[in-house]
């Protein structure tokens, strides 16, 4: 039936050597069909089968490593394959990167936010730390100035704690934290380690009311350290000032002069330091000069102050009073005639 379907389709061609038939196209292109049916193509084709292929390469792998790790054979060409494929792995691994670096970003910024938190409270802390110790050296060389005071002056002190400022707004007073249980008495004098603070003015068994050297009621006899020109200093109230009133216009004192206690007083030990010569005022048309001072001493700077104990005045020589009847060598000479012999 085939044949006779296509029997028209056939031609016949004269050749050498005999008769050559010759189908149609459509004829050849179903003879082509029917040999690929009939035979797979070659990349179909089995050749060793898959266990024996995994031995060979396992084998083939495992020599490369053994001579690589013994010989470094490969080395060279691993430094080519892999300088060959690192374009390629930056490209591969960008996203990564990218992800990588932005989550750093964010996490870097809440750390650093953190940290700084964290050493705004360390410096905060710290520097309250060193605001005490700084009080506490400052505290401590005051006190080893007092204590070279005392020896410089070589007498008896106690060191006080000031307790707090007195009552009356119009008065420089303070109160320390030494009574007559500490042998401090009315009268004593307070220095620290720059020179006179003020005098003990009122004392309980377990404080001590002291004046300042500002207060408006409080004298010092002084002397010019220059030329020994003996003054009366004044506290001049508010303004923490001094004044050095009843000069004469033609007094030998000059701005910056030095002024030290007297100690003809019997209050203060000669030679404390008490206030710097400011401002000079001596004109013509004034009786006498104004003259204003600035205390030496931090009359109302430190926490710790000194009181000498020992009172100068006893130290003094004290004057042989004739007892009740006793004759007087003035008595006797006053007796004598006017030839000078005794009656």
């Amino acid at each position: 039936r085939f044949y006779r379907s296509a029997w028209p389709l056939f031609r016949v061609l004269p050749v050498s050597g005999g008769v050559q038939r010759q189908s149609h196209p459509r004829i050849r292109s179903m003879n082509r069909s029917r040999v690929l049916l009939a035979e797979p193509p070659p990349f179909f084709n089995r050749g060793p089968s898959a266990s024996t292929r995994l031995l060979f390469f396992s084998l083939l792998s495992i020599a490369a490593m053994i001579a690589d790790y013994r010989f470094n054979y490969l080395q060279s060409v691993r430094q080519v394959v892999s300088t060959a494929i690192y374009p390629l792995e930056r490209v591969v691994m960008s996203p990564v990167s990218a992800y990588e670096y932005v989550a750093s970003y964010f996490a870097s910024q809440d750390r650093l936010l953190e940290e700084n938190a964290e050493l705004k409270k360390r410096l905060a802390e710290q520097s309250v730390q060193a605001q005490r110790g700084q009080a506490i050296a400052a505290e401590y060389n005051h006190l080893r100035v007092l204590a070279g005071m005392q020896e410089r002056l070589n007498t008896k002190g106690v060191v006080a704690e000031v307790v707090h400022a007195g009552r009356n707004p119009f008065s420089r007073k303070i109160v320390v934290n030494r009574g007559s249980n500490d042998e401090v008495k009315p009268g004593l004098p307070v220095i620290d380690g720059a020179g006179v603070v003020g005098q003990v003015t009122a004392v309980t068994p377990f404080s001590a009311e002291v004046t300042l050297l500002t207060d408006k009621d409080q004298a010092i006899p002084v002397v010019v350290v220059r030329n020994g020109l003996r003054a009366v200093v004044f506290g001049a109230g508010q303004g923490g000032m001094l004044a050095i009133p009843f000069l004469p216009t033609n007094a030998d004192i000059q701005k910056g002069d030095q002024l030290v206690t007297s100690g003809i007083d019997g209050t203060y030990p000669p030679g404390l330091a008490v206030a710097i010569v400011k401002n000079i005022d001596q004109a013509a048309a004034l009786a006498f000069s104004r003259i204003s001072a600035i205390p030496t001493a931090g009359v109302e700077n430190h926490r710790y102050l000194m009181i000498l104990t020992t009172h100068p005045g006893a130290d003094y020589p004290k004057a042989q009073l004739p007892e009740a009847g006793q004759k007087t060598p003035k008595d006797n000479a006053g007796r004598r005639g006017r030839s000078g012999r005794p009656r």
